[in-house]
This record gives structure tokens, C-alpha cells and sequence, in this order.
């Protein structure tokens, strides 16, 4: 059987970001995708120029339909885009018996905001606790906590702080950061510090997306937290290289890297 992996998230119409990043990813790592829009972006490679955000009842009814009838093994939520709809998804993933890998989007790549600012204390006190992995970038550890990372040696902290709202793991993405790009794991006991080479391409779009859609996607395979978070940095850094140019701005990473470098045996192999 192929696990089911659902992605509860905005849509990006340029392709990068978004649910779209989130089925090629799931596509790539050998599960079956499935989606909840819970909000549809005008976006392109320049930024987004528009954002609309569905209905409670439409997200709740396209969740309910997906679960109550075909199953999840995991389940990735991204885009939540108000207070309402953090609060109606939390709910739902707290009922739901699957991992939850929580990209708590608070920016687009181009800075455009994707959540509202009364949604944060949602955020903290609603979606934070039902999550299995928390994966915040240094931008959202500090709108979430006001934890400010200016070095390596403070992700520490700021994993510190970001576990105090309840997550069972969280994993601070230090990508923003000079030199490798560094992440740290843990759960407040155990540590894991995941490096790889920082690749000079500037299309990098959907990165957060692809991450935390791939650590659901091995967690449905029934990984470990850490196992997970080890493969899905490796895929991740894979499509990071490959990212490739898009439109006139920031182009996408590459979710089909492994298909192109292998000659289309990656599927076969991850699963």
C-alpha cells in the first residue's frame, strides 16, 4: 500500500510554493498526496499579488471528506492564512490518529505576509500543541516567540522557546543564517544538528514547503522524527542545488531533481 500524505495548505499558482510544492514533493518520495486549499494565492516568481482565503466549512468538508473515507498516514499543514482557520485545522488534526508536520508560514519568499497578526496566538495556543515537528524558519521562531537568531549558538534558545507551545519536536531551520545551512532538531532532550553545503542559487522558492511536506512524507512510510528530518534534509538539498530560473524573480527548487540526475528511478527506490 502507498501511504496517504494530505497537505493542508495555500495554493501557489506560480508552481513553487504552496500545495503544488507540496503534491510533487510527496510525488517524489513515493506517497499518494492529497489536499485541503485553504486559500488561493495570485503569485508568480516576482511575489504574490493577491491572496483569498476559503471558507471554514470549505476547508473543514474537504478535510473531513479525505479522512473520514481514504486515510492519512501523516498530514502537513502550511498556509493557514487567519485566526479561524488555524483554529478549525488544529482541531481537526487533534482528532485525526497521524503524525502532523506543522510549517507554521508566516512570509512568502519575497516577504508578502501569509498569515494575519491576529492569527499568531492561534499559532502558539492551538496548532503548536497538536503538532508531531514544528518547522519554523528564524523569521517565524521570532514572529511566533520574539526570539531573535543572529548566530548557530542561539538556535538552541529559540528551539527552547518554540517548545514551550507544546510541539513534541521541533525543527529550527537555519537557513537564513551565513555558512552551511544548518538546522536544528529536538524535542528538548534529544539533539540532532543537520548540516549540508549552502549552494550559491538564488531559486530557492517553496524550500520550507518542500521540507516539511518531505518529513511528512517519510513519516507516512514510518519513519522516525529524526529519520525523517535526516531524509527530508537530503532531498531538500538535492532540489536546493537544482532549483532552476522561473518568470523574472525567484525561481522554484527543482521537486524532480532525483527523476532527472537518475533517470526517473528515484521513485522506485524511495519507496
Amino acid at each position: 500500500m502507498i501511504p496517504n500524505v494530505l497537505t493542508v495548505a495555500g495554493s501557489d499558482s506560480g508552481g513553487g510554493a504552496g500545495i503544488q510544492a507540496d503534491l510533487k514533493t510527496m510525488l517524489a518520495l513515493g506517497v499518494h498526496g492529497m489536499s485541503v486549499v485553504t486559500a488561493v494565492t495570485a503569485q508568480n516568481s516576482l511575489g504574490v499579488q493577491g491572496a483569498w482565503e476559503l471558507p471554514v466549512e470549505a476547508v473543514r468538508a474537504q478535510y473531513r471528506s479525505v479522512v473520514d473515507d481514504i486515510g492519512v498516514q501523516a498530514v502537513k499543514t502550511g498556509m493557514l492564512a487567519s485566526a479561524e482557520l488555524v483554529e478549525a485545522v488544529a482541531e481537526l488534526i487533534g482528532g485525526t490518529a497521524a503524525p502532523a508536520v506543522v510549517d507554521p508560514v508566516g512570509v512568502s519568499k519575497h516577504g508578502d505576509a501569509l498569515l494575519a497578526a491576529s492569527a499568531l496566538d492561534s499559532v502558539r495556543t492551538k496548532l503548536l500543541p497538536v503538532a508531531t515537528v514544528a518547522t519554523p524558519n528564524l523569521d517565524e521562531v521570532a514572529q511566533i516567540t520574539g526570539v531573535r537568531v543572529a548566530s548557530e549558538g542561539e538556535m538552541r534558545g529559540a528551539a527552547a522557546a518554540v517548545l514551550e507551545y507544546g510541539p513534541h519536536w521541533v525543527l529550527i531551520k537555519g537557513g537564513h543564517l551565513p555558512g552551511d545551512a544548518v538546522d536544528l532538531l529536538t524535542d528538548g532532550s534529544e539533539e540532532y544538528w543537520l548540516r549540508a553545503p549552502r549552494h550559491d542559487n538564488r531559486h530557492t522558492h517553496g524550500t520550507g514547503c518542500t521540507l516539511a511536506s518531505a518529513i511528512a512524507s517519510q513519516l507516512a512510510k514510518g519513519q522516525s522524527v529524526p529519520e525523517a528530518v535526516a531524509a527530508a534534509k537530503e532531498y531538500v538539498t538535492g532540489a536546493v542545488a537544482a532549483g532552476f530560473a522561473l518568470g523574472g524573480g525567484i525561481g522554484p527548487v527543482d521537486h524532480g531533481w532525483r527523476f532527472r540526475r537518475d533517470g526517473g528511478t528515484a521513485h522506485r527506490e524511495s519507496r
